[in-house]
């Protein structure tokens, strides 16, 4: 690991067994497979690709939140550095501290019999990290000013407030424990897109506020162009092209992030019908394709594609892709 990682993932792979039923036999379905990448300290790190290619049960991964079938999640900071696939009792509390998650949903993620101070306080007072009520409550209003919560509202339950308070109220419960590495599991997916650009803008300040790193998940690259550092983009359990935002955009590699950018909404009246058609659906986990497995897919594939796997490879300062056509 560099001494700018903040979380090395070497190789990991997350599989669940898949029992037998009255339509087919069982199997093992690859959820994550064989997956490497490093996300830098103080960074926004993306992660896109379409529902069903890994991205969640990878964020969970990091954060021992789903089984480690194979490989290593290595996290890193000013104190400690944890192989997270084994971490004992003791030093799983620690992390738990360290590390956590923002859901997509604002309107289930919040308990609707507690008040927002008992939502905010709650990871505190499970984790013990204040002494006195006093002590949690300060700690609250604090967290709640930075979110842009007004102190009235701590008083109040969820049922009161709109999907964007709701988001800040589950943002401030992520912060309130001080973590170094936060996953934002498509935290503004279920938002209008005003209430979007105002938590994006939010995070953004928190993030330089309180040297914080981020794994933000997405589907949507827009929103990604205007959050992320670097992008890593996802398909079928695996990672296919990887770079810093502004080149990964300017510049994609892999046919399938070309795909992706197409497809982004322009104003342009001109620009409309010009995003690149994918044909078919994501093929199964469980069956995976042979070779470069979007060659299913693939307007440029060959039979080549069918056969081999495509190298890893760079193609610039941080730029990396999967792909026999890259060039």
């Amino acid at each position: 690991m560099t001494a700018q990682s903040h979380i090395q993932v070497n190789r990991l792979s997350v599989h669940y067994g898949v029992g037998g039923s009255l339509f087919g036999g069982g199997g093992v379905l690859k959820a994550v497979d064989d997956i490497s990448l490093e996300i830098p300290r103080g960074s926004f790190f993306g992660l896109v690709g379409e529902s069903g290619s890994g991205k969640t049960t990878l964020g969970r991964a990091i954060l021992k939140a789903a089984p480690i079938s194979e490989g290593e999640v290595r996290y890193v900071d000013e104190e400690v550095d944890y192989d997270v696939g084994r971490l004992g009792k003791k030093e799983l509390k620690d992390y738990r501290k360290r590390t956590q998650l923002i859901f997509q949903d604002p309107y289930a993620a919040l308990s609707p019999r507690m008040t927002v101070r008992d939502i905010i306080a709650e990871p505190l007072e499970v984790m013990k990290l204040t002494k006195t009520r006093a002590e949690t409550d300060e700690r609250v209003r604090e967290i709640a000013a930075k979110c842009r919560l007004n102190l009235e509202h701590l008083r109040r339950f969820p049922h009161a407030f709109s999907g964007g308070q709701r988001q800040r109220i589950s943002i401030a419960r992520a912060l309130v424990c001080q973590p170094k590495f936060l996953v934002a599991d498509e935290s503004v997916a279920a938002l209008d897109v005003s209430i979007q650009a105002d938590i994006l803008n939010l995070l953004k300040s928190l993030q330089k506020d309180m040297d914080i790193t981020f794994l933000f998940i997405s589907h949507d690259l827009s929103v990604v162009a205007h959050t992320c550092d670097y992008v890593a983009v996802m398909y079928l359990g695996a990672i296919v092209e990887m770079a810093p935002s502004r080149r990964l955009f300017t510049a994609p590699k892999h046919p399938y992030t070309k795909a992706l950018l197409s497809a982004i909404p322009s104003l342009d009246p001109d620009d409309r019908g010009r995003a690149q058609k994918l044909e078919g659906e994501i093929p199964s986990p469980l069956n995976k394709p042979s070779g470069c497995r979007f060659h299913t897919r693939c307007p440029i594939a060959t039979a080549r594609c069918a056969a081999e796997t495509p190298e890893w490879k760079a193609h610039a300062p941080g730029h990396f892709a999967a792909c026999h056509f890259a060039e």
